[in-house]
């Protein structure tokens, strides 16, 4: 085995080892998840040649320089304030959802139009308008990292695979026999996943956009599905109140995550893939450990609905948005609230973190997007202009960039 290179990798903060062995190019990561500002950089660059093989005594200047450029990026983000920097008049009914690629370059959104229309961020250009959906372009996603290929699902129970450069349809998948209204690509770009008002979701081929299993177990509608970052299990959040895991290679559940009273709104893995967590609309937010199907703690303290829920980058800390106007930040190991966001005026139905996880975002029926500081739960910023309900908010991978979409038909783009 040769060390080849190092890759950085910002968010979660990490370096990647390419290494050479029999011939054949891997890349194996070194996680610092728990890297600060106040890390003792000498002592981590020690420890870290001491665990891992690959690096010798003489590449510690070179680490110790790439461990340097990670804290500088975390300290980087530390006080810019967020202007408008567009508005697009992106569709000619509402929109549904919006979504970056990794770079932040490119962004889509989904619209009751019935089309998917992709955007040149720093021009605001229309660039394609992904058209042959019958009824409601719901669900969007990019195959991020790589940002070539773009799927949608729809309302006509189909989800189509496009060419993200050419707008060239790939591929409709047929098969669900109700509304599709979640999806995502697995890590690698290989297969999608969609889920469905008709309590199932499928694992479909990218390349050849043929079906590879079909999830059924829940009685319930299948409102939010995610990969963790292995792309080996995907967990689905249904109205039946559980939420379930699946082996993405065999097509079995592993898990039913059973205790919510209930259905659930949202859910997400970890950056490790070993939680997950479901909100739901009994109020509470459960963590779950993946490999053994427990739960692990229930998180309360909203007087209504949990609509969304996220973790940092690193998996150390959580964040929920409730109907009850308020977002909550929880610390993951010990379940302990350490911030209430209170400002905004109507419920909270999408809420994130930005890549270094300092800032939270939080979009809201009173027309609003707020900005939040993570630590104290200040609110930094309040991002407004919109004419009606702001349901979908997001940051890119570098985290200088916003995007904001609203019932008002338009996408706003925020910069710092």
């Amino acid at each position: 085995m040769k060390l080849k290179r190092f890759l950085l990798r910002y968010y979660p903060p990490g370096i990647l080892l390419e290494y050479e062995q029999a011939g054949e190019l891997k890349t194996k990561s070194v996680d610092l998840l728990n890297l600060t500002p106040e890390s003792d950089v000498e002592v981590l660059v020690n420890q870290i040649v001491r665990q891992e093989a690959l690096i010798s005594d003489a590449r510690k200047p070179q680490l110790r320089k790439l461990v340097y450029k990670l804290i500088e990026k975390q300290e980087a983000h530390e006080t810019e304030a967020f202007y408008l920097f567009k508005i697009l008049r992106a569709h000619i009914l509402p929109l549904t959802n919006c979504a970056f690629n990794k770079s932040g370059d490119r962004f889509i959104t989904g619209s009751y139009d019935r089309t998917c229309k992709v955007w040149n961020t720093l021009t605001g250009e229309e660039l394609l308008t992904l058209e042959g959906h019958k009824n409601v372009v719901y669900a969007i996603a990019f195959n991020n990292p790589f940002g070539d290929k773009i799927v949608t699902g729809s309302f006509d129970k189909t989800a189509k695979l496009w060419d993200a450069n050419t707008g060239e349809l790939l591929h409709t998948l047929r098969g669900h026999t109700t509304e599709i209204v979640c999806l995502a690509f697995d890590p690698t770009g290989a297969v999608v996943a969609t889920g469905s008002m008709d309590s199932t979701a499928k694992l479909w081929s990218v390349e050849r956009g043929v079906e590879l299993c079909s999830l059924n177990g829940h009685t319930a509608e299948i409102v939010s599905l995610n990969f963790n970052n292995d792309g080996d299990k995907v967990i689905t959040g249904s109205f039946d109140h559980t939420t379930k895991v699946w082996d993405v290679a065999t097509g079995e559940c592993l898990h039913t995550l059973a205790g919510h009273r209930g259905e659930i709104s949202s859910t997400q893995f970890d950056f490790t893939g070993e939680l997950c967590i479901s909100g739901s609309i009994d109020r509470t937010c459960k963590l779950w450990n993946v490999a053994t199907g427990q739960c692990i703690n229930t998180l309360r303290g909203h007087n209504d609905e949990i609509l969304d829920v996220a973790f940092n980058a690193t998996g150390t800390r959580l964040v929920t948005a409730s109907a009850d106007g308020t977002a909550r930040v929880y610390n993951t190991m010990t379940g302990a609230c350490q911030a209430i966001l209170i400002g905004h005026e109507g419920e909270i139905s999408k809420v994130g973190f930005n890549p270094p996880g300092n800032k939270i975002i939080t979009a809201s029926s009173d027309r609003t997007c707020r900005v939040w500081d993570v630590e104290n739960g200040d609110n930094l910023q309040v991002l407004e202009g919109h004419t009606d309900e702001i349901f979908s908010a997001a940051f890119n991978y570098e985290g200088d960039t916003i995007i904001t979409g609203s019932k008002d038909n338009t996408c706003r783009v925020w910069k710092c």
